[in-house]
């Protein structure tokens, strides 16, 4: 059987809109490829259950590849540097404290700590580069800005190990029509952060994933 290879847009604690996602949409295999791009936690009111899904479907053997989002970003901040706490909780912070009952990041579970560390900023596979916003287009090597990988997103890219990449990303929201106008245009920029967390937003509420080799698109 010919191998998938999916990314999945930004979730923010949507965990019924992911599990939708995984299980009835795209109806998962041992054989796809799957590459998160990010942002599991914050705002929604699920963010355990999220990251829980992920660890478990990794734990069973299943090919996913989780980056590291601003938002998972700002919570290792926290944990390092408590002075970064007002940030994060201005973004969210406090949904995800409250989806895993607890106070403080202090109280979090080594596993989730471990989660956390352990997501990667950019993977490359075949002719795709998967990134939560983007890269420093602008530097002998883009690949070393981190901060550029999950704050800044660009709209072309010209540096040469970047140009003939078709480069998938999430971070800023956009409404389906725009993210499937792209993907149906054959962009080689995939935004699939479609703003799944705000639903009483007009044109977001829905998480986005996309077959690479078909460009079949998935919502849930």
């Amino acid at each position: 059987m010919t191998q998938r290879l999916f990314a999945i847009g930004d979730i923010h604690g949507c965990f019924d809109s992911f599990r939708t996602m995984i299980e009835q949409k795209i109806q998962i295999r041992k054989d796809d490829k799957i590459v998160l791009l990010g942002d599991y936690i914050d705002r929604g009111t699920h963010s355990k259950e999220v990251v829980d899904y992920i660890i478990d479907l990794q734990n069973s053997g299943f090919d996913v590849v989780a980056l590291i989002g601003n938002h998972e970003s700002m919570l290792l901040d926290t944990i390092y540097n408590n002075e970064y706490i007002s940030t994060w909780i201005q973004n969210g912070g406090s949904e995800t404290l409250r989806s895993f009952g607890i106070s403080s990041l202090g109280k979090l579970a080594p596993r989730y700590i471990d989660f956390f560390k352990g997501l990667i900023y950019y993977y490359e596979f075949e002719d795709y580069l998967f990134v939560h916003a983007g890269f420093n287009d602008a530097i002998n090597n883009p690949f070393e800005d981190r901060y550029y990988m999950i704050w800044r997103c660009r709209e072309k890219y010209g540096h040469p190990l970047l140009k003939d990449k078709i480069i998938v990303h999430g971070h800023r929201p956009i409404s389906i029509a725009v993210c499937t106008d792209n993907i149906q245009s054959q962009n080689k920029l995939i935004n699939l952060d479609t703003g799944c967390v705000y639903t009483d937003s007009d044109g977001h509420g829905s998480l986005t994933a996309l077959e690479l080799y078909t460009k079949c698109i998935y919502f849930a």
